[in-house]
């Protein structure tokens, strides 16, 4: 189970920030939930804690704390006493996660249409900016990253926080199936195509065309994934 990508495991540990849990949590949390969205974890698969602690560098207490963050947003299942694995949605589990995302993320960008920060927009368009070169160079792990600092960006810039951070936790959920080895690059650009619009219209503080974008974009992400699973 090779969960990390280039650069290895030592290399990403800031000495710096060594002595912090938090900071280490967090680190691990990332690779981890990368390695889910990247399907190098795949759903089902068994999760060691002793051999992430290992890739990572660090010790199996920041990274247990990683893997009950992720369990709260349903990427994986720990059966206490026994084993940690990576989430097996069902289909229905899978539809009705995105059916929640239908519901809230176009008040979410609408919301932060009409509230973001000049800081804020120039992050989503470099975010954008990352999406496009990624889909050039057909990188997967690019993609999913600046994809996270975009939907990261309109979660903050929403003023109700609460619902920004409901949106971001049943969109990480299904995430993963964006970019996952059954992916194509048509879709994935199409995906790109779809986020672009989205910042356009948060850009011109157009916050009804930006909330239709982003449940347009959400049924297209619903329909394919429908026809993808249906196949299974």
């Amino acid at each position: 189970m090779e969960v990390l990508a280039d650069p290895p495991a030592s290399n990403l540990v800031d000495s710096s920030v060594a002595d912090s849990s938090v900071l280490l949590s967090d680190m691990a949390y990332a690779n981890i939930k990368e390695a889910i969205r990247l399907s190098r974890l795949q759903p089902g698969q068994p999760i060691s804690e002793t051999r992430l602690s290992r890739q990572l560098g660090i010790s199996r207490t920041p990274v247990r704390e990683a893997l009950q963050m992720l369990a709260q947003e349903g990427l994986v299942q720990i059966i206490p006493g026994r084993a940690v694995t990576v989430a097996s949605p069902s289909v229905q589990d899978v539809m009705d996660a995105i059916h929640v995302r239908l519901l809230l993320e176009p008040e979410v960008v609408r919301l932060a249409a009409k509230h973001i920060t000049p800081t804020q927009l120039e992050t989503l368009q470099r975010a954008q900016a990352g999406l496009d070169r990624a889909i050039l160079d057909q990188d997967r792990a690019a993609w999913s990253r600046a994809d996270n600092v975009y939907h990261e960006t309109i979660s903050a810039a929403c003023p109700n926080q609460l619902l920004g951070d409901l949106a971001m936790q049943y969109r990480n959920r299904v995430s993963y199936l964006s970019i996952d080895a059954q992916g194509d690059f048509e879709r994935l650009s199409a995906c790109t195509h779809e986020h672009r619009q989205i910042v356009q219209a948060i850009a011109a503080h157009d916050y009804e065309a930006a909330a239709q974008t982003m449940r347009g974009h959400i049924e297209m992400f619903r329909e394919s994934i429908f026809q993808r699973l249906s196949h299974y």
